[in-house]
C-alpha cells in the first residue's frame, strides 16, 4: 500500500513538473505572440483573458498583435468580420507556491482603430489607456464583461460603453460617452471624470460615478448595494427619485423640493437634464 502511495506521489510531483516547466509548445516562460492584419472589413476586436495580467496597447500600426510572456499560449484569429484575442493556460496554477506565475500578455491595437471591442475578463488584470485626455482612444462600442479580477480603462471616447461585473472591481479615468451603461451584481466599479448619458444598475456592491459634465439624462437603479453619483456644482437637472426601501440622498439645494418616505423630487439649476433614482433596496447618494 506505502508503494501504491510513493509512487502516485512521484507521478502527480512529475506530472506538476512537467506542467510547470512545459505548456506542450516550449519551455515556460518562453515568449509565443500571433498577429492579424485589421482591414476596413474588421468591425469587431474581442479579447478573452483569464489568469493573466494583460496590458492592451494601441500604436502606430495595422494589425493586431498578441504577445505572452509566461506560461500558456496565445492566439490571434480571424472570424468573419472580427478578430479574437484568446490565451490558453495549462497546469495547476493554484500551485503558487512552487513558483510565481508572471504570466503576462499585451496586446497591441492600431491606434486609428475606430470600430466595436469587447474584453471579457474571468480573471487577472487589464489595463487599456488611450494615449492622454486631448488625445483619447475612440471606439463606435466598448463592451466589457468582468467575472472577476481587475481592469483599468482610461482616457477613451467612445459612442457607446456596456459594462457589465459580477465580481471584482473595476476604475474608469477620463471617458466620455455619447451613452454609457453599468450593471453591477457584485464587486466594485469606480468612475472619474465621466461624461455622457449614463445607466446605471446595481443589484449588489458599489459604483461610484464622479461627472466630469452632466450633458445628458441619468438614470439609476438600485436593489441592493449603493451608488454614489458626483456631481458638478453647475449642473442643470431635475430630480426624480422612487424609495420602495433604503434611501435617496441629495446635498444639492432642490427648489420645488418634495420629500417623503418613498419620494425625493426637485429641481437645481435650470432642471434641463432628468435624474431618474429608483431604490428598492440599498442607497443612493448624489452629491
Amino acid at each position: 500500500m506505502k508503494r501504491i502511495l510513493v509512487i502516485f506521489l512521484l507521478i502527480t510531483g512529475a506530472y506538476i513538473v512537467w506542467n510547470y516547466m512545459f505548456d506542450g509548445s516550449g519551455v515556460n516562460f518562453a515568449k509565443a505572440d500571433d498577429a492579424v492584419k485589421v482591414t476596413s472589413a474588421t468591425e469587431n476586436i474581442s479579447i478573452d483573458i483569464s489568469s493573466v495580467e494583460t496590458m492592451i496597447v494601441a500604436e502606430d500600426r495595422d494589425d493586431v498583435r498578441a504577445e505572452l510572456k509566461g506560461k500558456g499560449t496565445v492566439k490571434v484569429d480571424k472570424h468573419g468580420d472580427e478578430i479574437e484575442v484568446a490565451v490558453k493556460r495549462k497546469g495547476f496554477f493554484w500551485f503558487n507556491w512552487f513558483e510565481l506565475d508572471k504570466t503576462s500578455l499585451t496586446v497591441y491595437i492600431p491606434e486609428d482603430y475606430e470600430k466595436n471591442m469587447q474584453i471579457k475578463l474571468g480573471s487577472g488584470e487589464v489595463v487599456f489607456k488611450g494615449d492622454s485626455i486631448d488625445s483619447p482612444m475612440k471606439l463606435k462600442n466598448l463592451a466589457i464583461e468582468i467575472g472577476s479580477g481587475s481592469m483599468v480603462l482610461e482616457n477613451l471616447d467612445v459612442e457607446k460603453l456596456d459594462h457589465q461585473s459580477s465580481s471584482g472591481e473595476a476604475e474608469f479615468n477620463s471617458i466620455a460617452a455619447g451613452s454609457g451603461s453599468f450593471e453591477v451584481s457584485s464587486g466594485s466599479v469606480h468612475v472619474k471624470n465621466y461624461s455622457g448619458k449614463l445607466e446605471a444598475d446595481v443589484s449588489s456592491g458599489e459604483l461610484e460615478i464622479h461627472m466630469k459634465r452632466l450633458t445628458d439624462d441619468v438614470n439609476l437603479n438600485v436593489s441592493s448595494g449603493d451608488i454614489e453619483l458626483d456631481l458638478p456644482d453647475e449642473a442643470d437637472f431635475t430630480l426624480n427619485g422612487k424609495i420602495s426601501s433604503g434611501d435617496i440622498s441629495s446635498q444639492f439645494p432642490l427648489e420645488n423640493k418634495e420629500e417623503s418616505d418613498n419620494r425625493l423630487r426637485g429641481k437645481h439649476g435650470s432642471g434641463k437634464y432628468e435624474i431618474n433614482a429608483d431604490v428598492s433596496s440599498g442607497e443612493i447618494k448624489i452629491f
